[in-house]
C-alpha cells in the first residue's frame, strides 16, 4: 500500500523551526517525509544551499521517502536509524552542530493502516507492532511471555488503562489455552476483560492497550529523554529544536525536559546565590503548547491529539 503520512501543523513547525539560509536541518521522525519536503522547501526558497538529514527506523518510510524527496536529493542524507542514537549519526556525517531538529512522534498513519504491521485494533492482523521491522521483539512476544504483575505495569504505565489488571489477567487464561498471536483475538479478550458499562463510554475499549504495547515494544519513552537531550546539544545557539508529541506521557517527559534545560539550578530556594553550578541551556519559546487549529482537525482527525513544544539553544 502507499506510505501515506499526513504532517502535522507543518506552517506551525516551519516557524518554530525559524529556519536559517543555507542551515543544517534534522528530521528524527521522517515518515512519509511531509515535514522534510516542506523544510526542503523553506530552504529552497530563502537562499542556495542547506541540508536535511532525516532518520527513520522503518524501511518502508525511507523508501517512500526517498521517492517523495528526490528532487533535492543532493542535500539530503536519509538514515536507517532509531533516534536514540542521533549523536552518532551526525558524528559518521561529520556534523558537529545543526541549526534545527524535529521530533514528530507516534506512529504514522501508514503503519496504522497497513493491517501486516499489527499496529490497528482496527484490522486482524499478527500482533506486531515493530517500527523496526527488523527488531527482536513483538507484541506477540510481550503479550505471550511476560508475567501478569508486569503485563499489568505496562498496561497502566503506558496506557493509562483503569482496567489494566483485569487485561491481563484475561489475557493470562487466554494464553494458557493458546497463544495470542492476532490483533482480534487481543481485542476480543480486552472486550470481555473490560466491563460492559466502560465499553459503551468513551474510546474504542482496545484503545489504551494497543497504545501501551506499542510503546513497549518500540521503546518509546524509554529512548525520548536521552534522544532531544542529544537534539538539544547538537543545536547551534539560536538553533531550534521542535517536538511533537501525541499523548501525555511523551508530552509530560519533553515539558520536563524542556524545563529542567531552561532553569537548570537546583538549589534550595532559601540560597542567596546558585552554587549548583547549573547552566541554562535553552530558552522554551512555547510556554504553553501549540496546538491544530479546528480545520486542521476536521481535515485530519489524527491531528488531534497533538501538541507542539519548541525551544532555543542558547
Amino acid at each position: 500500500m502507499e506510505f501515506v503520512h499526513r504532517p502535522v501543523m507543518p506552517a506551525e513547525v516551519l516557524e518554530g523551526l525559524n529556519i536559517r539560509p543555507g542551515g543544517v536541518y534534522v528530521d528524527c521522525t521522517l515518515g512519509g517525509g511531509g515535514h522534510s519536503e516542506a523544510i526542503l522547501i523553506k530552504l529552497n526558497d530563502s537562499a542556495p544551499g542547506g541540508r536535511l538529514v532525516a532518520l527513520d527506523r522503518d524501511p518502508e518510510a525511507l523508501a517512500a521517502a526517498a521517492n517523495r524527496l528526490a528532487p533535492y536529493k543532493s542535500r539530503v542524507d536519509l538514515v536507517r536509524s532509531d533516534f536514540a542514537y542521533l549523536g552518532d549519526v551526525l558524528g559518521r556525517l561529520g556534523l558537529d552542530r545543526v541549526d534545527g531538529v524535529l521530533f514528530d512522534l507516534g506512529v504514522s498513519s501508514y503503519q496504522l493502516d497497513n493491517p501486516s504491521r499489527g499496529f490497528s485494533y482496527q484490522h486482524d492482523a499478527p500482533l506486531d507492532m515493530r517500527m523496526d521491522p527488523g527488531q527482536e521483539i513483538t507484541a506477540e512476544d510481550i503479550v505471550n511471555n511476560l508475567p501478569v504483575d508486569e503485563l499489568t505495569r505496562i498496561i497502566r504505565a503506558y496506557g493509562e488503562e483503569r482496567w489494566a489488571s483485569r487485561i491481563a489477567e484475561f489475557i493470562a487464561i487466554e494464553r494458557k489455552q493458546r497463544s495470542v498471536k492476532t490483533t482480534w483475538q487481543l481485542v476480543e479478550i480486552i472486550k470481555k476483560a473490560v466491563p460492559a458499562g466502560a465499553r459503551r463510554q468513551g474510546p474504542h475499549p482496545a484503545r489504551r492497550t494497543f497504545q501501551a504495547l506499542r510503546i513497549a515494544v518500540n521503546k518509546e519513552l524509554e529512548i525520548l529523554g536521552g534522544a532531544v537531550r542529544q537534539g538539544v546539544q547538537a543545536l547551534l545557539p539560536g538553533g531550534r529544536i521542535c517536538v511533537i508529541t501525541f499523548h501525555s506521557l511523551e508530552d509530560r517527559i519533553v515539558k520536563e525536559l524542556f524545563r529542567q534545560l531552561a532553569t537548570p539550578c537546583s538549589c534550595p530556594r532559601e540560597f542567596p546565590v546558585c552554587v549548583c553550578g547549573g547552566k541554562k541551556e535553552i530558552i522554551v519559546i512555547t510556554k504553553r503548547p501549540l496546538v491544530p487549529s479546528a480545520a486542521e482537525a476536521r481535515e485530519n482527525p489524527r491531528s488531534r491529539s497533538a501538541k507542539l513544544r519548541v525551544a532555543e539553544k542558547l
